[in-house]
C-alpha cells in the first residue's frame, strides 16, 4: 500500500523519499522507479527504534530540506483470540501501530514542520468502525492512533500542519500475503459485506491519501476517512435489492 503510495506521487511529479526496514527492498524499489524516470530515494527506518527513526530523519533531511506532507503507512498484525493474545506479541504490534507513527510523526513535527509553518501527515489505520474481533492488538492500537489524529491536530493547526487518516476497509494487497490459508479462506467471506461486493484496491487506498496530502483538501483535518465501500456501516439484514458488484479503479 506504501508503495503504491509513492508511485501515483511520484507520476503526478512529486520527490518522494520511501522507508523500510530492508535495505534491499528499498533499492529495487528505487531501482525501478528511476529506470522510469521518477525521482525516489530511500532511507532506512525501523519506527519501532526512536533512534532509528532520528537517523533515518536527518537522512532525508540531507536529500531534501522541505516537506509538504508524511504518510505514516507502517504496520503490522497477526489474527489472534483475545484471550490467547500473548504479551509479546500484543507489545510488538502495539510498538510498531501506534508508538511508532506517534515518534515518526513528532520527529517530523519538530524537525521540519514546525519550522517551516506547513506540512501534512496522513496516518494509514484501519476500519475499527465495531471494534476489531480477532486482532484486539491492532484494533487498539489504530483506535489510539485515531485520537492521536484529532489530537495533533489541534495542537498543531496553529503551525499550519494538517493531520487526518484513512482507515481502509478489506483491501486486496501483499499484506494477506502473511496470512495463513485457513485465515485467508475466512477472509474471502468479507468481499460481500460491503456495498462493492468485493475487496477495495491499494489504488483507491492511495487515492484518497494523496487528496489529504494535496491542497484539495486544504480546509480539513482531524477526521477519519473511511475508505471500506461502506463496510463499517454495513447491515447485512437490511432489507435492500440485489448488489450490483461496482467496478474496481487502478489509477
Amino acid at each position: 500500500m506504501g508503495l503504491r503510495v509513492a508511485e501515483e506521487l511520484v507520476s503526478l511529479g512529486a520527490k518522494v523519499i520511501i522507508a523500510s526496514r530492508n535495505l534491499e527492498k528499498l533499492e529495487k524499489q528505487v531501482n525501478r522507479l528511476n529506470d522510469e524516470g521518477y525521482e525516489i530515494e530511500a532511507v532506512v527506518c525501523d519506527i519501532k527504534d526512536p533512534v532509528s527513526i532520528e537517523h533515518a530523519l536527518t537522512e532525508a533531511i540531507a536529500l531534501n530540506e522541505k516537506f509538504d506532507g508524511l504518510v505514516n503507512c507502517a504496520g503490522g498484525q497477526f489474527p489472534c483470540p483475545a484471550d490467547e493474545m500473548p504479551y509479546t506479541g500484543w507489545q510488538a504490534v502495539i510498538q510498531t501501530n501506534l508508538t511508532g507513527t506517534f515518534f515518526m510523526s513528532q520527529e517530523m513535527f519538530n524537525k521540519v514542520f514546525k519550522k517551516q509553518g506547513y506540512g501534512s501527515i496522513v496516518n494509514v489505520i484501519a476500519d475499527i468502525y465495531c471494534g476489531f474481533p480477532g486482532m484486539v492488538h491492532t484494533g487498539a492500537a489504530r483506535a489510539g492512533v485515531d485520537n492521536i489524529t484529532k489530537t495533533l491536530a489541534n495542537e498543531w493547526g496553529s503551525y499550519g500542519v494538517r493531520v487526518n487518516s484513512v482507515a481502509p476497509g478489506t483491501i486486496e494487497s501483499s499484506g494477506l500475503d502473511n496470512y495463513t490459508k485457513q485465515f485467508k479462506d475466512k477472509f474471502s467471506e468479507v468481499e460481500k459485506l460491503n456495498q462493492a461486493s468485493r475487496f477495495g484496491t491499494v489504488a483507491e487506498v492511495a487515492s484518497g491519501i494523496i487528496f489529504l496530502l494535496s491542497p484539495a483538501s486544504q480546509y480539513i483535518t482531524g477526521i477519519t476517512l473511511y475508505i471500506d465501500a461502506g463496510e463499517s456501516i454495513f447491515k447485512p439484514h437490511a432489507v435492500i435489492p440485489n448488489r450490483k458488484k461496482w467496478d474496481s479503479w487502478d489509477g
